[in-house]
């Protein structure tokens, strides 16, 4: 290994154990977070949640990737590029994490999120956290010319060229035409598996660095933990591997605690109960979902 690839390797592992530690569970929020159940998402207002959450020492700040909307789509308003929206979060931060909870990698070429994920890291200074899902609606397969049948291959083929190029950037194409990405010099970003992608646990222990599932019973998480446990210890004895959840939470008043549909409707008492269940059960990150927000400028998870 050259002197500069172990710095870089460094670097991404500082960065990825400020968010998943063993023995500790942090947190980290989803965006966009609605102010409301209508209208449309206040970018200004996303960014400035973006700065409460990193002024207030929150691990993570996740921006979901969302290609199209159609009324086949449950959520009417419109989601900005998870890149162009992250970029815009690291000039008004310092330390959060900045994530993408997933980005469709189906649904992308690997060298342009390669393209986009170095970008991000130079701007950042070298805070992203590359989740990576598979998609789930058909209708965007079809939008793009693909088929929703084939995401478990796609995704695996597309992960694999990803990993290569992020490892290397340097040495790309085939023995008939070489080229590199530019810029080259970058810190390699963490790949995350968010959901199954379509495969096994053995396959995301071996190749992702951590695993996002989400919210379910305790009971029923502790064994899909157990599962996840088994194939670390089996495939990837020597490294560490973390274990994220992503969950909804609509915000009530502070002693009111509900289950709802992949989460809670809850307040700070609740939350608090819920932050050391899911230490309990082995989570080392819990993405908060806000289903809603009090007024503008308030701060949701307080």
């Amino acid at each position: 290994m050259t002197r500069d690839r172990a710095r870089r390797g460094k670097i991404e592992d500082s960065m990825f154990h400020r968010v998943f530690r063993d023995g500790r569970i942090t947190l980290g929020i989803a965006s966009p977070i609605r102010a409301g159940e209508e209208g449309a998402v206040d970018p200004a207002e996303q960014l400035d949640f973006a700065r409460q959450a990193d002024d207030l020492g929150i691990a993570a700040y996740w921006v979901r990737d969302v290609p199209l909307n159609g009324p086949w789509y449950p959520e009417s308003f419109g989601h900005l590029d998870p890149f162009v929206a992250l970029a815009a979060a690291a000039t008004t931060t310092q330390r959060i994490a900045l994530g993408t909870a997933a980005t469709v990698l189906t649904l992308r070429h690997p060298l342009h999120i390669a393209k986009a994920a170095a970008s991000l890291q130079i701007l950042s200074g070298s805070r992203l956290m590359l989740g990576l899902g598979a998609g789930d609606r058909p209708e965007e397969f079809a939008a793009f010319g693909e088929e929703h049948s084939e995401r478990s291959r796609r995704y695996r083929e597309h992960w694999e060229m990803l990993a290569a190029v992020l490892r290397d950037p340097k040495v790309i194409g085939s023995d008939r035409i070489q080229y590199e990405l530019r810029p080259s010099t970058f810190d390699r970003p963490p790949m995350i598996a968010v959901g199954s992608g379509g495969q096994t646990l053995e396959w995301i222990a071996r190749n992702a660095r951590g695993w996002f599932t989400y919210h379910r019973e305790p009971e029923q998480q502790r064994d899909r933990h157990a599962l996840w446990r088994r194939a670390v210890d089996r495939w990837s004895p020597e490294e560490f591997r973390a274990f994220a959840v992503a969950m909804r939470l609509e915000i009530a008043t502070p002693h009111v605690f509900e289950p709802g549909q992949l989460g809670y409707r809850t307040g700070r008492d609740g939350l608090e109960h819920i932050f050391e269940q899911q230490r309990d059960l082995g989570v080392h990150h819990l993405l908060l979902n806000l289903q809603t927000a009090p007024r503008r400028r308030a701060r949701p998870w307080r």
